[in-house]
C-alpha cells in the first residue's frame, strides 16, 4: 500500500491562514523559453502563411504535405470515423452530445427592443460570430469530449462556420475525435496543431480562413500563442491546471471521495484536489482510502505527485467556515457531498461548476451531464463563467429616434457635449432640435 504525504490542515491551527495562502499560491514562473518559441512561431506564420505552416507541421509533428489543402480532413472522413466506431462508443458520444446540446439551448439569448414614452426605440440585437476556430489536442492527448463541449454551444449559437484544428503527430489520427467532430457539426478540419495552428486561425493563410474567436485546450505553446493573438481575435480563456474541491460532512463513502479527488489529480502533477470537512476523523478515512486505492490507478505516479504537491485535506469548524473557504478558493469544480447540498450551493459565490449531492460525481460533468466542462481555473471563477452559447454571440445596441424624441434628446446631448468641449457632437445633436 502506498503512502501519500498530502497536506492535512485544521482551521484551529495558529498558522492555518498562512498554510491556506501557500496552498493557493498560483503564481508560477512563466516558461520564458516556451513563450519565446510561441512568439517566433506566431510571427513566422503571420508573415509566411501556408509555407510556414507546412514547415512547422513537418518539424513539430513529423508530418509532411505538399500543400495545406492536403492537410484538410474531409467531412466524408469524419462521417466514416463516426460509422466505424464501436456501437457503445458511438452511442456514448451521441448521447453525450444530445445532453450537451439540450442544456446549451437554454442559454441562447434573443434580440429584444422596447419603446420609451418619448417614442425612442431602444433594444439589443443578438447575432452569432461568423467563424470560430476550435483547437483540439492530438496524439496521445486526445479528447473527444472537448470537441463536443466547444463545438456544440458554438453551433447552438448559430456560428456559420466552425473550423477545427487537431495535430496528427506522425500522421496518426484519432478516430474518436473525428467522430465527435462529425456528431457536433464541425464544418472543416485541418491536421495541424501547436502555436502554428493558433496563428493560422488568428491571422489566416492562403488556405485557412481567419476566424473571429479561438477556443479549446492545448499545451503550453498553444496557451502562449492564444495569449499572443488575443486582440486580433477573441479567445475563450487561458486555462490553468484542473481543480476540485469536495466539501463533505463525513457521511459519504470515503472511497467515493478519494476517487473524486483522484479524478482531477490524474490530469497532471499541477492539478489541485482539496477536501474540506467538518469531521476530522473522516479526513483520516479519506487519506487511508486514497493510500489503499492508489496502486490500482494507471496514472498513480501523476496522482501521487499532484496530491503531495498541491492537494490538501482540510478540517474546519462548521459549514460557515467551509463555505467561506470555498469562496476564497473559487474552485473550477466543487462537489457538495452533504445532506442539504442545494442550501449550501445557494451560499456559494465563486465556483465554475457545482455538483450537488453524494451521488453527483464531477466526472459526469466532464462527459455527459450537459453543462460545459470548459470552466474557469486558478481562482478566475471570481469573475468569469463556464464556456457557453453566450461566448459565441455578439450584442449590438439598437437606438431609433422619432422627430419628437430627437428634439428632446438632442437638447440634453447638446448641453452635455458642450460641457465636454465637443462642439461637433453638440451641433450634430442640435441639427435635429426643433426651432
Amino acid at each position: 500500500m502506498s503512502t501519500i504525504n498530502i497536506r492535512q490542515l485544521d482551521s484551529i491551527d495558529k498558522d492555518f491562514q498562512a498554510a491556506v495562502d501557500a496552498l493557493l499560491d498560483r503564481e508560477q514562473e512563466s516558461d520564458v523559453e516556451a513563450e519565446k518559441i510561441a512568439r517566433e512561431v506566431v510571427d513566422t506564420v503571420r508573415r509566411g502563411g501556408d509555407k510556414a505552416l507546412l514547415e512547422y507541421t513537418a518539424r513539430f509533428d513529423r508530418f509532411t504535405a505538399d500543400n495545406v489543402a492536403a492537410l484538410e480532413i474531409s467531412l466524408k472522413q469524419l462521417q466514416a470515423a463516426r460509422e466505424a466506431l464501436a456501437d457503445d462508443a458511438r452511442a456514448a458520444l451521441e448521447q453525450a452530445a444530445e445532453r450537451v446540446r439540450r442544456y446549451h439551448e437554454h442559454q441562447k439569448s434573443e434580440s429584444w427592443r422596447y419603446t420609451e414614452t418619448d417614442g425612442t426605440v431602444l433594444g439589443q440585437q443578438v447575432t452569432p460570430l461568423d467563424r470560430v476556430g476550435l483547437y483540439v489536442p492530438g496524439g496521445k492527448a486526445a479528447y473527444p469530449s472537448s470537441v463536443l463541449m466547444n463545438a456544440i454551444p458554438a453551433k447552438v449559437a448559430g456560428v456559420a462556420e466552425l473550423i477545427m484544428v487537431v495535430p496528427t503527430p506522425d500522421g496518426v489520427v484519432n478516430e474518436m475525435v473525428l467522430a465527435a467532430a462529425a456528431i457536433a457539426g464541425v464544418d472543416r478540419v485541418f491536421a495541424i496543431g501547436g502555436a502554428q495552428a493558433v496563428a493560422a486561425l488568428a491571422y489566416g493563410t492562403e488556405t485557412i480562413p481567419k476566424v473571429d474567436k479561438i477556443v479549446g485546450p492545448g499545451n503550453i505553446y498553444v496557451a502562449n500563442a492564444k495569449r499572443l493573438v488575443f486582440g486580433a481575435v477573441d479567445i475563450d480563456m487561458i486555462a490553468g491546471p484542473s481543480e476540485i474541491v469536495v466539501v463533505c460532512d463525513g457521511e459519504t463513502d470515503a472511497d467515493w471521495v478519494a476517487m473524486d479527488l483522484f479524478s482531477q489529480a490524474e490530469h497532471d502533477e499541477l492539478a489541485q484536489s482539496i477536501l474540506i470537512s467538518t469531521d476530522a476523523e473522516f479526513t483520516s478515512k479519506v487519506k487511508a482510502a486514497m493510500e489503499r486505492l492508489l496502486d490500482d490507478m494507471p496514472r498513480r505516479d501523476i496522482i501521487k505527485a499532484s496530491l503531495e504537491g498541491r492537494g490538501a485535506l482540510i478540517t474546519v469548524a462548521n459549514d460557515d467556515a467551509a463555505i467561506e473557504l470555498v469562496n476564497t478558493i473559487a474552485p473550477e469544480h466543487l462537489e457538495l457531498s452533504v445532506a442539504d447540498p442545494e442550501a449550501m450551493a445557494a451560499r456559494v459565490r465563486h465556483a465554475g461548476a457545482i455538483f450537488m449531492g453524494r451521488y453527483t460525481a464531477e466526472a459526469v460533468g466532464d462527459y455527459c451531464a450537459g453543462p460545459n466542462h470548459v470552466l474557469p481555473t486558478s481562482g478566475t471563477a471570481r469573475f468569469s463563467s463556464p464556456l457557453g452559447v453566450y461566448d459565441f454571440q455578439k450584442r449590438s445596441s439598437l437606438i431609433m429616434c422619432t422627430a419628437d424624441s430627437a428634439d428632446q434628446l438632442g437638447r440634453t446631448a447638446s448641453v452635455l457635449a458642450r460641457g465636454e468641449g465637443l462642439v461637433a457632437h453638440a451641433r450634430s445633436a442640435e441639427y435635429r432640435v426643433k426651432d
